[in-house]
């Protein structure tokens, strides 16, 4: 760990203080969820210590891995969770990021450092949404549209259902008024109608009555 932080040191200051000499710059864009690898020329023929680091904020140039001349690769605090991979060859030096986010996006520096002289190349990352995310938030956009409609359509009928509901029992009540109140006044007409018939009394009748 210590001979890793010393060499990303002395590549950061070589960086700063030393001669620095741009090799290649350019760009790779990716959809996001796939794999990219992003390479760099190796055009010197001595041994060389090989970093690749990325620029965080625009100001701070954050680790990634290094690789010594013997081939053996460490990897910085942070990207030793797998999904970064340096490799080289005898062209080329690589860093393989796989299932890219946008996070990911940025600009990414390869290092050579020879006889105290630093070569860069800088590779920019472009992630961009993935057509099938794009298509996924489309697809979720409408069923959740098709899914408000159908709640709004069925709030609104059981609103207007409710409506009839009451207006019929208002009616019926009003009916059952109107009804009680008729057989009210008719049942007192009959009653005022009605007279109690008194029996006559015949003159040529004599009553008895027997003890």
């Amino acid at each position: 760990m210590m001979n890793l932080t010393l060499i990303t040191a002395f590549i950061l200051c070589s960086i700063s203080w030393i001669s620095v000499s741009l090799s290649e710059s350019h760009t790779v864009e990716v959809q996001s969820g796939e794999n990219v690898t992003l390479q760099c020329t190796t055009i010197y023929k001595v041994q060389a210590t090989t970093s690749w680091f990325r620029l965080v904020n625009r100001t701070k140039a954050s680790c990634i891995s290094s690789m010594t001349s013997s081939k053996a690769v460490k990897y910085c605090d942070g990207f030793k969770n797998g999904k970064f991979q340096m490799s080289s060859n005898i062209s080329t030096v690589s860093l393989n990021i796989k299932e890219v986010n946008l996070s990911d996006s940025g600009v990414y520096f390869c290092g050579f450092n020879i006889n105290g002289q630093t070569f860069l190349s800088v590779i920019h990352l472009n992630v961009e949404e993935s057509d099938a995310t794009t298509k996924l938030m489309g697809v979720i956009l409408v069923i959740l549209g098709s899914l408000f409609v159908l709640h709004t359509t069925v709030i609104i009928g059981l609103v207007v259902k409710n409506r009839k509901l009451q207006r019929a029992n208002e009616e019926k009540n009003r009916q059952q008024s109107e009804n009680l109140g008729s057989d009210d006044l008719n049942y007192a007409a009959v009653t005022f109608c009605q007279k109690a018939k008194r029996r006559a009394v015949e003159p040529n009748v004599v009553y008895a009555a027997t003890r």
